[in-house]
């Protein structure tokens, strides 16, 4: 670490050591450890500090004095100013590396588990165009990149559709093509946004709520079925009908084009009515059953959840069910089922599964999956987790023989915990998107249950997100 300027708390030459949590990197500053991000270890940087605490420090890079020996050249025009994909510049292999590390740091600091068997991370066959969903927004104040400021050219662009800059709600970048959506996503949204400009539609003003484009969704299966989503702030039923009708002619073969008018003041559409306008109100995907035997097809509808890494997510599943080791007389519980993948995913290895989820949407597609993939043996509740997986409902149902749960990033609620201690269980395999809100529950579990084995799956490359299933054996 070099000098230390006093004005704005500017450190300098300081040298990266090591990746940390959330994709940022850590150096040390005296007896402070300082979090800095879009660096790699090796770096060598000068830092202003945005934020200090008791025992770390934040900050941002002013300048690079070296570049690490690690670092690759970022494939995307729009790293560094997009929130997306930050870990371009870091080899494959090393943000593998360094998910696992993460999950193991919160396992053992947070979980207070030491002796567990760490299967290596998997890996994701396809690291770009690997999502098949994705939200664009429209703005009418475009971003400006630090390098068009310096610039100091006049650039006449106020219209920009794309995605939120990090930290900022009302500020949207621009895209030219993004590499996470294979095509048609990067042509639709293209040509959305040339039209709109066009014919003068306006796109909406977050800060004042006004406008009339608010945002563009496109969901795309496997088998190259697609969904586009117009999201509009009020009804213009000339402008409404003209955008979709031309958007017809342009994507013939679209599946499914559907439209919500959407008056609130936050973006979600999950309590709005979406409207079918041209083709199915869906679309399917498919996921090889966990036997072997057949292809399963999933119905996913503008509302429904499901794993956006579609390939990764059948790995995901089938070493979650491998970890499971499903026996043909056993009852599964499957809690946060969703649109029921898992359920219908295990359901030819096991003699009932019950799956539970708060969404009634969701549920009655997951009946709907069953139904289309010719399986009996799913019975589907809906409600909150706490409220539904019961004391009452395993009287109902029976007892739990292996249970798998895999809840949204906030982990499970306490009292679903207690339940699953109190329902003696076999087996728990847990999968969950946050290490840390996993390792909190698992020292919760630690009453009864004992973890075995953590299978770290990566399922979003170039970010520091990473999946984790731990199998839990009953004491």
């Amino acid at each position: 670490m070099g000098r230390r300027r006093r004005k704005n708390i500017v450190y300098e030459e300081v040298e990266i050591l090591e990746t940390a949590a959330e994709g940022k990197s850590l150096a040390k500053i005296d007896d402070k450890i300082l979090f800095v991000a879009q660096t790699v270890p090796g770096d060598i940087v000068d830092v202003q500090i945005s934020k200090k605490r008791k025992r770390y420090l934040e900050g941002r890079v002013l300048k690079f004095h070296k570049y690490s020996e690690k670092r690759v050249d970022p494939f995307c025009s729009h790293f560094g100013t997009c929130g997306g994909c930050k870990w371009q510049f870091l080899p494959y292999p090393d943000q593998l590396e360094n998910k696992q590390k993460w999950v193991k740091d919160s396992l053992e600091r947070i979980g207070k588990i030491e002796e567990i068997e760490m299967r290596p991370i998997f890996g994701s066959q396809k690291q770009e165009f690997y999502r098949n969903k994705l939200e664009f927004t429209f703005s009418n104040k475009a971003w400006m990149t630090q390098e068009e400021i310096d610039s100091g050219e006049v650039i006449d662009r106020s219209n920009a559709l794309g995605f939120h800059i990090p930290g900022r709600f009302d500020k949207i970048l621009d895209i030219d093509k993004c590499w996470l959506q294979e095509d048609p996503s990067n042509q639709i949204r293209l040509w959305v946004k040339e039209y709109a400009e066009k014919n003068e539609l306006s796109f909406f003003d977050l800060r004042e709520q006004i406008g009339f484009l608010r945002n563009l969704i496109i969901r795309t299966s496997s088998n190259g079925e697609v969904m586009v989503i117009f999201s509009m702030a009020h009804e213009d039923l000339e402008k409404r009908e003209a955008v979709l009708n031309e958007f017809k002619k342009e994507f013939p073969t679209i599946t499914s084009l559907m439209y919500v008018i959407n008056e609130k003041r936050n973006d979600t559409i999950q309590d709005q009515d979406i409207i079918c306008f041209h083709g199915r109100d869906h679309i399917f995907e498919e996921m090889r059953s966990f036997d072997g035997k057949k292809d399963l097809k999933f119905k996913i509808g503008p509302k429904s959840f499901y794993q956006t890494n579609s390939k990764q997510a059948e790995e995901l599943y089938r070493l979650a069910v491998e970890l499971a080791d499903i026996q043909t007389d056993d009852t599964v519980y499957d809690l946060y089922t969703g649109t029921g993948t898992i359920a219908n995913y295990i359901a030819n290895q096991a003699k009932k599964v019950i799956g539970i989820e708060y969404v009634e949407e969701a549920i009655v597609d997951a009946r709907f999956n069953s139904q289309l993939n010719s399986i009996e043996n799913t019975v589907f509740y809906a409600g909150d987790m706490k409220d539904v997986f019961s004391t009452d409902l395993i009287k109902t149902e029976g007892k739990p023989d292996v249970i798998i749960s895999d809840p949204p990033r906030a982990g499970m609620h306490a009292d679903v915990v207690q339940q699953i201690l109190d329902s003696d269980a076999e087996k728990l395999v847990y999968i969950s998107c946050n290490p840390a809100t996993q390792a909190r529950d698992l020292e919760l579990l630690k009453e009864k249950y004992t973890a075995l084995v953590s299978q770290a799956v990566d399922m979003f490359p170039h970010t520091h997100h990473v999946e984790n299933i731990v199998l839990l054996k009953r004491k």
